[in-house]
């Protein structure tokens, strides 16, 4: 009998321990989920975290920028019918957008779509104070304008630009502006994609995508992070009915600052060049290269003493990364050549026979002729009251032509009205040859109309197609 009393002293004793081990288990088990999951807040401070004291800092360096454009209007019927003649009139159409100030000075970045055949413009700060301002440079590939007011000596506030080779997809964003008008508001949201390059909203497309709230007057507004720095430029949102859905896009302050410092030191935003055509890279092709993902561009072209080839790029290198940043299609290339300086050097990881290197690509601009060199047409031939421009890459670059056209010519940049060359000609024709003679050069091209009467035997380009014919005036 004594001996069963102690055996069930020790089973409960040992019950006991087990029971406390089995506790002390699930203790440890709980807690890290216990540390992990979501509390409530512990102190009034914390109830009162709020985006405030950065709206305070960076809002007053967000403009209105108001557009004004003085459009000729004709008569109505019923004035043609009083007055029996075309009486001149006019209207004077407004429009509204946001704008960002950069410098203390008054320079001020806003979206070229707001200041775009506008005539004047006035800009008013968050203070109200309003300044007439001076459109100093418009890019109309980039979608940005600087504009200049003057605010004798009173300097302004300026937002700082960000580096976002630092921004990450989940980042939190303010978007501040002037949507339809209402006055200065604030939306806040995440980063929601970095890079996006297949907008189709420019030419040298790089942007980034937010879900902060962006609609029509917040185009030129500034998206900042959470040190108030400038992120980019909002310019565009997706939308069927108009509104925000969500989807807003914003131009990287890396081309932000490029186009500042261009119309503050000439005026004129010249898009440096590598000098090569790239395609995007496939799976298929990416497995053929011993890729475990489609990475980077390959190499299509390669213009001849261009930088590409002065560094030794060939057709088929595989470019993966420009500056340590990855590229996945020309644009994004494009873009990250686009924001240094003609003359700065590009570091290009490049995969050529299965090897990896660096080479360093010396950025310029392009060659060859530009719009400053179009030549105007008149006389008796069937070319009169054309405007024509030998082919080259700089005027490709600068009217989004394909650089590697094939063979030489003389572009056709416009044509007049009513013109002889009306009749036969379009924009962005490319002459190839007049009675049998290579065109070359625009001299090749007045030679030509000096030494023919009235039979042109012509070849052009049009839309990548060759039209020949003979005309006759």
């Amino acid at each position: 009998m004594t001996h069963a009393l102690r055996m069930t002293k020790h089973v409960s004793k040992f019950l006991a321990v087990a029971g406390l081990l089995v506790v002390a288990l699930l203790i440890l088990a709980i807690s890290p989920l216990a540390a992990n999951a979501q509390r409530l807040p512990e102190s009034q401070a914390e109830i009162d975290l709020t985006f405030a004291p950065l709206v305070r800092q960076a809002s007053p360096a967000v403009v209105n920028v108001y557009s004004q454009k003085t459009v000729k209007t004709g008569p109505s019927p019923m004035e043609m019918f009083l007055y029996g003649r075309a009486m001149p009139q006019s209207r004077v159409q407004n429009s509204l957008g946001s704008g960002v100030v950069v410098r203390a000075d008054g320079v001020i970045i806003t979206n070229n779509h707001v200041v775009e055949g506008a005539d004047s413009f006035r800009v008013v700060l968050h203070d109200r104070r309003e300044y007439p301002a001076e459109l100093v440079l418009a890019d109309e590939r980039t979608d940005l304008a600087v504009l200049k007011i003057d605010t004798e000596g009173d300097p302004l506030p300026v937002l700082p630009y960000a580096d976002t080779r630092a921004s990450q997809v989940g980042d939190l964003v303010l978007a501040i502006g002037n949507p339809f008008g209402v006055g200065q508001t604030v939306t806040s949201g995440i980063i929601s994609a970095t890079a996006r390059t297949d907008v189709g909203i420019s030419d040298y497309s790089f942007f980034v995508q937010t879900d902060a709230a962006v609609n029509p007057g917040n185009s030129g507004g500034a998206l900042i992070n959470m040190k108030g720095e400038l992120v980019g430029v909002n310019t565009a949102i997706f939308s069927r009915g108009g509104g925000s859905n969500g989807i807003g896009f914003a131009i990287p302050s890396e081309m932000v600052e490029r186009v500042v410092d261009a119309a503050m030191n000439g005026g004129t935003f010249v898009r440096p060049w590598l000098g090569l055509a790239a395609q995007a890279v496939s799976f298929d092709m990416a497995k053929a290269q011993g890729l475990s993902r489609p990475l980077g561009v390959m190499v299509t072209e390669v213009y001849d003493d261009g930088p590409a080839d002065r560094a030794g790029l060939r057709r088929g290198d595989l470019i993966t990364a420009i500056d340590g940043r990855e590229v996945f299609d020309e644009k994004g290339l494009k873009f990250l050549a686009a924001i240094r300086n003609p003359g700065d050097s590009a570091q290009l990881n490049v995969l050529r026979g299965g090897k990896n290197q660096v080479i360093a690509v010396r950025v310029a601009p392009p060659p060859g002729a530009t719009e400053a060199d179009i030549v105007a047409l008149d006389g008796r031939s069937v070319f009169s009251g054309a405007r024509v421009v030998e082919l080259s890459p700089r005027l490709a670059e600068e009217n989004g032509l394909d650089p590697f056209q094939k063979g030489s010519g003389i572009y056709v940049y416009s044509v007049a009205r009513r013109s002889i060359a009306g009749a036969y000609f379009r924009p962005g024709d490319i002459i190839r040859s007049v009675n049998g003679v290579p065109m070359k050069s625009v001299k090749d091209l007045k030679t030509v109309i000096q030494a023919t009467d009235n039979t042109w035997d012509i070849e052009i380009d049009r839309n990548g197609r060759t039209v020949r014919g003979t005309i006759r005036l």
